[in-house]
């Protein structure tokens, strides 16, 4: 493990050159890794896990559209893709990736799975920090750990293809075996991290939330949405609003970001730009974070994970959800961006 100093806060991250490919197999040697869930990081950290060497099978619901993903992604019926509770009574290492509102529903299939000795994984703190409203408490004599892959499992298992690692969070909530912590890293490195930082479950779920609904989801598309609003309402043509509020950002700015840093894509921009950046920042800062620290609270106390578990148990929740993204997906703004994207010159 090293310590590393960002800026005076030291931090224990761990490397994939300190714990090795070779290590995290031999660690896990002896284990049935069982992923529950084939929806959004399922897929993902399955195949990684696969991809790597690692003794893996899934559960999924039998007969739906997530188990015929599975076999078309290789997982075999009755070899290596198993209903739910079969695949966890065959796992030691249980990994539970659905949906958190599926995990509040099949909890009570799973649990009994749980003997001592396994342990139960989570890419996600919400159900283990809110189990007031989940209902999931994880038994005695299990590990329970949390490797979260900052992204989506696409980028994860995109990354990985690409021979890149996507950072993951670790996290111990229980140590029953001794063995927790090199089980969480190893399975973290199976995954296709590219380097693991310590956290807790709370901590976790309290970051996660907050930049779903904030920089990384929720306020990007509002800001985009008030900036394209403005331009078009001052007479900028849907072209000229949306490579001026996303394309340029997505395609020539953040892969700058992504290389070296804010100040270094500053650097690299014109003068004009950088003098209107630098005098604008602070009034949005002070704008939004009012908002921000809102969000926080409404995380932090609870509100929020009531308001997802209330939603997501609706039985008209999908189609709700569907009705929500159609209406964003036929905004001007987004059908502007499916034509900008279909003039790049890679799609010509």
């Amino acid at each position: 493990m090293a310590m590393l100093d960002f800026g005076g806060t030291e931090e224990k991250v761990v490397l994939r050159k300190e714990f090795p490919l070779k290590k995290a197999l031999e660690t896990l040697k002896d284990e049935t890794i069982a992923v529950i869930g084939y929806g959004v990081q399922g897929p993902g950290q399955s195949m990684n896990l696969r991809d790597n060497g690692f003794n893996v099978i899934v559960g999924q619901r039998k007969g739906g559209a997530s188990w015929d993903k599975a076999v078309k992604d290789g997982w075999v019926p009755g070899e290596t893709l198993f209903p739910i509770e079969e695949a966890a009574a065959k796992g030691t290492i249980i990994q539970y990736l659905l949906s958190d509102a599926a995990q509040i529903e099949v909890w009570p299939k799973l649990k009994p799975h749980l003997t001592p000795g396994k342990a139960l994984y989570f890419s996600h703190g919400f159900g283990i920090t809110y189990n007031d409203q989940t209902g999931i408490h994880a038994p005695e004599g299990v590990d329970v750990i949390l490797v979260a892959p900052k992204g989506s499992g696409t980028s994860l298992r995109r990354m990985f293809v690409a021979g890149r690692g996507l950072n993951s969070s670790y996290a111990i909530a229980q140590d029953a075996t001794g063995r927790a912590y090199e089980r969480v890293i190893a399975l973290g490195i199976g995954v296709g991290s590219g380097y693991l930082f310590e956290t807790d479950f709370k901590r976790e779920v309290y970051s996660d939330l907050t930049g779903e609904r904030g920089t990384l989801m929720g306020a990007i598309q509002g800001i985009f949405e008030a900036q394209y609003d403005v331009l078009r309402s001052h007479g900028h043509t849907p072209s000229e609003a949306f490579n001026e509020t996303v394309e340029e950002l997505t395609q020539s700015l953040m892969p700058l970001v992504a290389e070296n840093g804010m100040d270094w894509m500053y650097a690299n921009c014109s003068t004009t730009a950088q003098r209107g950046a630098l005098d604008w920042k602070d009034k949005f800062r002070d704008a939004t974070k009012p908002v921000f620290e809102d969000l926080y609270n409404s995380v932090a106390t609870g509100k929020e994970a009531k308001r997802s578990i209330d939603s997501n148990s609706q039985p008209d929740y999908r189609v709700k959800l569907e009705a929500e993204l159609k209406e964003l997906q036929d905004s001007e703004m987004w059908r502007a961006g499916r034509t900008v994207r279909s003039l790049r010159p890679e799609n010509n």
